[in-house]
């Protein structure tokens, strides 16, 4: 029995037999679940309209609207809740044909014993959950131009976007190609997390990290005594993974031969430990990942040709952040998000000629470098706006173009300062016309004189105050 102080998932008992519909409610409850009941289909689809259903139990006979009749309609309008068929021990059957046309859950023969209806109750709350999960990630990618920790609505992503919810419900081996700091490892927890795998683990393994001496015994495990170091038996990250997603990082410095034995590994779903004498059975769904381009790594011998194609089943590329700039905005209130929550700051917006400097960088790390740019920025201004002094000075991103440009008496204005940075040099061009003459100016102003002095004393003090605190920094 669960603990009365959470939620119990709610199953709908749908069977004209009182008796029988009493019978299941009963053991339902005893199992930890909250019981309801229906005596039809029509009475069914009432009770989903106001309470829903995380499991429905329903038979198949029944008068009004019958089981078949009240499946049919649930699919007809996009409910997937699953449900579990009852059967006499001679409608096996029908009972068969209804769970392959109308996808529903299993079938329970009558008499139901508790052990059976609970497994199967539990197996159906799972698969229930997955469901949700998926519809809340394809939420996010439809409506917000995200997917995961993934952001950006640029028709790039939403490219890759596409091909993640594709690929992500099948078995498919995925290769991910891309420059450094694209975010391939979030790629693969995306395809991870919309599989039918996203209840068992996700394994990531950075071949590049890995000293060629220890690389097999992580991937593959190492019984005790295997070799010197070997103090006790050792599962491998293939046995880690078991069910779930492992993926492989830059696949294209892994040692030659441990290729070949991966590639064993791949083909036959076997996996033997260091110094082991069985095969273990591993079922694991492979991605692999790497900033080579696979051309040329196979070119280069750094990459078995045989392995490639293994891999390379399902293929996706990440664009650089270079040819998808229109999505660094938006990146860009993420990332601000996650440092405030991360260290207590309440930054609240970002400059104009900030997300212009930004926007004009090449970024050659990617998304990576443009991460610990703003992580900085986020410090350095603590709360408000990030401003252009926050960014940093060793021309890791490039200085905007300069918001005004001044010509004698006039001025051209960039997109981009704020209004009171507009006054102010407004108010300077005119002070410097009239050699000072705080009078005049404020007549062309057409503002009060004490406002014009306000104005300076204001513009001094910040400028003071800036000054001071480049100081104490």
């Amino acid at each position: 029995m669960q603990n009365s102080g959470t939620v119990r998932p709610r199953v709908l008992i749908v069977d004209d037999e009182p008796g029988q519909r009493s019978l299941l409610a009963a053991m339902t409850s005893d199992l930890g679940f909250a019981a309801a009941t229906a005596c039809d289909g029509e009475d069914a689809l009432e009770q989903l309209n106001s309470l829903g259903a995380d499991v429905i139990v329903t038979d198949l006979v029944m008068p009004r609207m019958d089981g078949f009749e009240f499946l049919k309609t649930l699919e007809g309008r996009g409910d997937r809740t699953p449900a579990i068929v009852l059967t006499n021990l001679g409608g096996i059957q029908q009972a068969l044909s209804v769970v392959h046309e109308l996808k529903a859950f299993w079938f329970l023969e009558k008499p139901v014993q508790l052990n059976i209806l609970k497994a199967l109750l539990e197996r159906a709350i799972e698969q229930n959950r997955l469901i949700g999960e998926t519809s809340i990630l394809n939420r996010h990618l439809s409506n917000h131009g995200m997917l995961g920790e993934m952001v950006g609505g640029s028709p790039a992503m939403q490219q890759v976007y596409s091909l993640i919810r594709q690929v992500a419900p099948t078995s498919a081996s995925v290769l991910i190609t891309g420059e450094s700091g694209t975010g391939k490892e979030l790629v693969a927890r995306a395809v991870h997390r919309l599989s039918p795998r996203s209840g068992a683990p996700f394994i990531a393994v950075n071949c590049a990290a890995m000293p060629d001496t220890l690389i097999e015994s992580e991937l593959f495990g190492h019984e005790k005594g295997a070799f010197t170091g070997a103090v006790e038996r050792h599962a491998g990250c293939f046995e880690q993974a078991r069910n779930g997603t492992i993926l492989l990082d830059e696949i294209g410095d892994m040692p030659i031969g441990t290729q070949a034995k991966l590639l064993r590994v791949l083909e036959d779903g076997l996996v033997r430990r260091l110094g082991g004498k069985t095969d273990l059975p591993v079922n694991v769904r492979v991605i692999a990942a790497t900033n080579r381009a696979p051309e040329q790594a196979l070119k280069d011998k750094l990459l078995r040709e045989d392995l490639y194609y293994r891999l390379n089943v399902f293929h996706l590329e990440l664009p650089p952040l270079r040819e998808r700039k229109e999505d660094i905005p938006a990146i860009c209130e993420s990332m601000v998000a996650n440092f405030n929550q991360k260290y207590g700051y309440r930054v609240t917006d970002i400059h104009p000629g900030v997300l212009a400097a930004f926007q004009q960088a090449s970024w050659p790390g990617n998304v990576r470098q443009l991460r610990n740019v703003m992580e900085r920025t986020v410090i350095l201004a603590q709360e408000g706006t990030i401003q252009m002094k926050h960014l940093p000075s060793d021309h890791t991103v490039p200085s905007a173009p300069p918001n005004f440009v001044k010509e004698d008496d006039s001025v051209r204005i960039r997109v981009g300062p704020l209004m009171s940075e507009i006054e102010q040099i407004y108010i300077d061009m005119v002070l410097k016309h009239t050699g000072n003459n705080k009078t005049h100016a404020a007549q062309i102003l057409g503002i009060s004189l004490r406002t014009l002095q306000n104005r300076v004393r204001d513009s001094k003090d910040s400028s003071e105050s800036d000054v001071h605190g480049a100081m104490a920094g």
